[in-house]
């Protein structure tokens, strides 16, 4: 016999967990469906943590400002210590960026977001780097790093708190539209619910192919690096837009990144160590100082971006699929979204209508109408 809830959220990543805790809390029977022996350990365990205002979509700007609110109190209200520390984020903008990038960040600054505009030498007091190439560079002082995991655990126990229930190795295997619903079946039986919510990340794609839907997102693998230890300076998470190089500090470490447009999508796992010898190269043209430092290859890890063609998420309900709902596909920017994201689709879910829900809806892609976001890392 079928197990019956108001909703299924597929996937008990971040995203997952905090649509289940938003749904719980609105007084919805909710089950969570996770394809791992654990919670929270696909790409939500692997992510670097950063959190930024600096977006030139607004309403990804918005939807991250939404999450740092709720983060902010997040210890009080769930007893978990989200690890939110405001280290500032730095944005090097190359020229051919730095027009439309510092008018969206004008925009930003006129809708009260906290986003400094700077020159070089403002700059260079913050990260020493070589400026060629460079025309501009902004900064958040609010921006800067948390703990996604045990955001992701808080939001699950508070959504158990609150009546909803957790079933792990319980990965979708097909579901289908039955009459006023959706019957899902999983290796730990069948489950039905009037909606579906797929939150499954890199495998939000073919989480909707077994429903027998179409979701342009596909996994790409991205590796992050870390430096042997050093005396690292109180340096902010930078991002060199011109190569693409990203870093912060990690305790006595630097990590480091960028991201490989060449690798074509695809479950391909295990660190990209070729990759590695491009990003230092990439680094040391800007940073010149990364030539001093060693490497800790043991500390190195890897995982999945869910992308979608113009790298902004897809929220909200399926075109022609009543009760299913999608919230993938942020294309490395889900974990920093993620509490806004949970508390806005539950709304969307309830009342039928989000404004920033809709502004993300798969439909745009049936219109060829892609949301333009330069600032994705």
């Amino acid at each position: 016999m079928a197990r019956r809830f108001d909703a299924l959220v597929v996937g008990a990543g971040i995203v997952g967990a905090s649509v289940a805790y938003h749904l719980a809390e609105a007084g919805l029977g909710v089950a969570v469906l996770e394809a791992a022996p654990a919670p929270a350990t696909g790409s939500t365990g692997k992510s670097a943590g950063g959190l930024r205002h600096q977006f030139a979509l607004p309403e990804n700007a918005q939807l991250s400002a939404e999450s740092l609110s709720l983060l902010k109190g997040f210890s009080e209200r769930f007893g978990v210590d989200p690890g939110y520390r405001p280290i500032g984020y730095l944005f090097l903008v190359g020229e051919d960026r730095w027009p439309v990038w510092r008018a969206a960040m004008q925009g930003l600054r006129e809708a009260g977001l906290p986003v400094q505009v700077l020159t070089l030498e403002e700059a260079e007091r913050f990260v020493p780097f070589l400026p060629k190439g460079i025309a501009g560079a902004t900064y958040g002082p609010v921006d800067g790093v948390f703990d996604p995991p045990s955001v992701a655990l808080g939001f699950l126990r508070a959504a158990r708190e609150r009546g909803a229930r957790v079933f792990l190795e319980a990965p979708l295997i097909r579901a289908r539209r039955q009459g006023n619903g959706w019957r899902v079946e999983t290796p730990s039986g069948v489950f039905e619910a009037p909606v579906v919510v797929n939150a499954a990340g890199a495998w939000a794609g073919e989480v909707a192919r077994r429903a027998g839907l179409f979701l342009p997102v596909v996994p790409v693998r991205r590796a992050i690096y870390l430096t042997a230890p050093f005396e690292v300076p109180a340096w902010p998470l930078t991002v060199d837009t011109t190569s693409g190089v990203y870093f912060r500090p990690e305790g006595p470490r630097l990590l480091f990144g960028a991201s490989n447009p060449a690798e074509p999508p695809g479950f391909r796992e295990g660190v990209d160590w070729q990759w590695f010898i491009e990003v230092l190269m990439r680094a040391r043209a800007r940073f010149p100082w990364f030539d001093t430092l060693g490497f800790d290859k043991k500390r190195a890890w890897w995982g999945y971006y869910a992308e979608t063609p113009d790298k902004n998420a897809v929220l909200g309900e399926h075109p022609g699929a009543p009760g299913w709902y999608h919230a993938a596909g942020f294309s490395g920017h889900g974990a920093q979204q993620a509490p806004a994201v949970g508390r806005r689709l539950a709304r969307a879910i309830l009342s039928g209508s989000d404004e920033l829900v809709d502004r993300f809806n798969l439909g745009r892609f049936l219109r060829d109408e892609p949301l333009v976001e330069p600032g994705v890392v």
